[in-house]
């Protein structure tokens, strides 16, 4: 809309430093310009806020992710919003005031020295909705942190403790770790009582102990119910679907990690360009309406105005970049019979 209206309108005005179109047409390219650029915030600050519900309030989020209603009436709101907040002052700041103060052959808003309107309004429009933001990404931020540490605990703990659940809940596991135990018990009270004869014996002849040491030590190497290796062998087999289901979980909790990684990324990145684009125009804006346009040079302050426009152009491309759902719902709308050829894993990858 910004490209296919306002800088259409906008070029021949800054070219010929002259605006030629009328004053009606003048009154609707500002409304159609501040409402584009303060929706684009606006957006920008429900986007944040619904990512921040999906990460931090997840089974809620999904409980109430199929109400088409409640997401149109957002939007819906975004945009009365934006209206609302410089609209009415466009279309009767000369009525309430008695008189306009515009020259012929301009075009810009009643308020555009009005140092009062303009600060209350780039608080609104600029400085709230960018705390806002720095806000729900931090939060994702911190809940993300949070979660893989509890995640990566709760995973090494039941890394650890598989063998002795298995141990415990299957009567084969438990009746194989009962035979172990009381053949190494039976081992140990051998040798225990062939070392005491063959303490007795010494006295007598060393050669009898010596033979009877070597005996102990045989019968404690073969235990009469199973030895090392099977046991070895019991407890690998029985704990291989333990096994299984832990690295079911490992990669499920790693997906989700990295999803919620994405989603934090995603977010830096438009915060980052969101302050790049707007905080130059609305600081510039806030200083020239102090000074009277006396103490900022109109080409900054005309770059300034063209960052806001490059944002509104960056977004669209930002979002599906960032997000795959975003990709899938552009494509829905823009490609909707790729969307039914293409099976949903693709659009996945």
């Amino acid at each position: 809309l910004a490209g296919a209206f306002c800088i259409p309108l906008y070029v021949p005005y800054v070219l010929t430093g002259r605006w030629i179109f009328g004053r009606s047409l003048c009154k609707l390219w500002l409304v159609v310009d501040y409402l584009l650029c303060t929706s684009s915030v606006f957006n920008i600050v429900l986007i944040s806020y619904d990512r921040f519900l999906s990460v931090t309030r997840a089974v809620a989020y999904r409980a109430q992710q199929g109400n088409t209603r409640q997401a149109v009436l957002k939007m819906v709101m975004v945009w009365v919003l934006a209206f609302l907040l410089y609209g009415p002052a466009i279309i009767s700041w000369e009525y309430i005031s008695g008189q306009s103060i515009i020259p012929s052959g301009e075009c810009y808003a009643e308020f555009f020295y009005n140092w009062y309107f303009l600060m209350t309004a780039s608080t609104l429009e600029f400085f709230t909705p960018f705390i806002s933001v720095m806000f729900f990404n931090l939060s994702i931020y911190l809940n993300i942190q949070k979660r893989t540490k509890m995640r990566l605990d709760v995973f090494h703990e039941v890394h650890n403790q598989s063998f002795t659940e298995e141990m415990e809940k299957s009567p084969e596991a438990k009746l194989s770790l009962k035979c172990c135990k009381w053949g190494q018990k039976e081992s140990a009270e051998t040798l225990d009582l062939s070392k005491s004869k063959a303490q007795a014996a010494v006295s007598t002849s060393s050669l009898d102990a010596k033979d009877l040491l070597e005996t102990s030590s045989e019968s404690s190497r073969k235990p009469k119910c199973c030895n090392k290796k099977s046991c070895k062998n019991s407890a690998s087999a029985l704990s291989s679907e333990k096994r299984v289901k832990i690295v079911s979980q490992s990669t499920t909790q790693r997906f989700r990690l990295s999803r919620d990684k994405k989603v934090a990324k995603s977010l830096a990145i438009i915060v980052g360009i969101f302050g790049i684009c707007w905080a130059p125009y609305t600081l510039l804006m806030i200083i020239r309406a102090g000074c009277h346009g006396q103490c900022i040079s109109e080409f900054w302050y005309e770059t300034s105005f063209w960052l806001l426009w490059i944002n509104s152009a960056v977004n669209p491309v930002l979002y599906p970049l960032c997000h795959s759902s975003f990709r899938r719902a552009f494509t829905k709308l823009l490609c909707p019979k790729k969307l039914k050829i293409q099976p949903h894993y693709a659009l996945q990858n």
